[in-house]
């Protein structure tokens, strides 16, 4: 297990220890994650982001260490763990604090001394794994795969990089995958962008292929699977998309939810880049809307995850929260939803704001479109309906010199796709999947036509 301590410390900025133990950490001489803060509220912003850490390295001088701030460090599970000031003498373990180190403290001082009063924490992804329900990553990808059909994952997002993540998260799981071509990455959006980022040397065979080859005839798998390109180092074929936007004019509803159908026959793991617009006839009483989003719509509607992406900036984030508010309301379950921050800032008080803000107004719009409100073509979900929280939302480092590796068909870096498919893991082990969307007779009470049918007039 890759574990290691996630030490806090607090002093002075150039106190020579704080920058020792700085490089220890850098270097890894150290199983040691330091972050640094110089005030006291910025270690209360740390232990309020939900984070685990295991231990605050105090300076002996500093004037915030009092008996709340220990406390609020007990609390939270951390250890409290003082270095030496010569010029200040205080009864530390009245105070509450669980080690004194000396001034000129050695490497090997420090890690005996985490490792006697603090708890070593795993990384930071097998943590996320786990606050989603499951075990690790590859134990739980074994296990929601186990005996089931194929499981569809959705990546949906206005910009903010969301073709890139769908690829950095076919490549996580294609690694977590004993066969090579065992997940297909599908570009569903109507402006396709897959082709351009892997710089695919042909234009066919693609989507409107696969569309067409099921209009009048059910394929067979492998004939599905030769549709599809290998992409090399990266451990996942590819089903390129629509050449041009107006294509979807030749897409009929039919012919496109069985090629759906049989991509997920043809492959455990589809990931499906799509777009967030899943208006329908319901919603604007246009039929033709509806067959322009038969993609997105189709793709959701056989969902078992869908990560929403947006960035963190203003506009980022509201989009995000637009998205959210869209997908709950075409009715995928908010325990199904992994919010995405893509390029995200890595100090944790920032990293604590934007969770607050995404828990808090995704929470306002998942209350107000409850399972009841949603429509006919809805994904069956009610099962999961009954909790609205959302799953923790993911952050994603910003990549320097993305465009170099995708520009040369390099692998994705491991930041972002080692924490995708370990969320998606873990969210398929702990809620299982969906299978194939039913088209079962619904029963009508007496009554609940005439109220659809006034409601549905009432919306044009």
């Amino acid at each position: 297990m890759n574990t290691r301590f996630v030490v806090l410390g607090l002093a002075r900025p150039r106190t020579p220890w704080f920058g020792e133990v700085g490089r220890w950490a850098t270097s890894g001489s150290a199983p040691v994650e330091f972050i640094r803060c110089v005030s006291r509220e910025e270690v209360a912003a740390n232990l309020a982001s939900g984070r685990a850490y295991s231990a605050l390295l105090v300076d002996g001088a500093s004037l915030e260490l009092d008996r709340d701030l220990v406390d609020a460090l007990r609390s939270a599970g951390s250890a409290t763990i003082v270095v030496q000031d010569a010029n200040v003498t205080r009864d530390w373990p009245t105070l509450g604090v669980h080690a004194v180190l000396p001034a000129d403290f050695t490497r090997a001082d420090l890690v005996v001394t985490l490792d006697t009063h603090a708890a070593a924490l795993e990384s930071s992804e097998a943590t996320l794994a786990r606050a989603l329900g499951g075990g690790g990553p590859e134990t739980d990808l074994a296990r929601a795969l186990d005996g089931a059909g194929g499981r569809w994952i959705s990546v949906v997002g206005n910009g903010s990089g969301t073709s890139v993540l769908a690829m950095a998260l076919a490549q996580g799981l294609g690694d977590r995958q004993a066969g090579t071509d065992d997940v297909v990455l599908a570009d569903l959006a109507l402006d396709a962008d897959q082709a351009m980022l892997h710089a695919a040397p042909d234009i066919v065979p693609g989507l409107s292929e696969l569309v067409d080859s099921f209009r009048a005839a059910q394929v067979q798998p492998a004939q599905v699977r030769d549709l599809t390109f290998a992409v090399d180092g990266r451990r996942y074929q590819l089903l390129l998309g629509l050449r041009r936007h107006r294509d979807w004019v030749a897409l009929r509803p039919r012919a496109t939810s069985a090629a759906l159908a049989g991509l997920n026959a043809a492959f455990p793991l589809v990931v499906a880049d799509v777009e967030a617009d899943v208006e329908g006839e319901t919603e604007c009483g246009v039929v033709e809307i509806e067959e322009r989003n038969a993609l997105s719509r189709g793709a959701l509607n056989r969902s078992d995850v869908v990560l929403a992406v947006g960035s963190a900036d203003l506009k980022g984030l509201h989009g995000l929260i637009r998205t959210l508010g869209r997908l709950r309301q075409f009715g995928v379950a908010p325990q199904r939803l992994v919010p995405v921050v893509n390029r995200a800032p890595r100090h944790p008080r920032a990293r604590a704001e934007i969770s607050r803000a995404i828990t808090s107004l995704a929470d306002t719009g998942l209350t107000n479109s409850g399972p009841g409100r949603a429509h006919a073509g809805s994904p069956r979900h009610s099962k999961d309906s009954l909790d609205p929280g959302l799953a923790p939302t993911l952050f994603l480092p910003e990549i320097r010199r993305l465009d170099t590796v995708l520009r040369d068909g390099a692998r994705m870096p491991a930041a972002l796709s080692v924490p995708l498919a370990n969320a998606v893991a873990a969210l398929l082990a702990h809620h299982g999947g969906l299978g194939a969307p039913g088209h079962e007779p619904v029963s009508i009470r007496p009554g609940d036509l005439g109220i659809a049918l006034h409601q549905r007039a009432a919306s044009w």
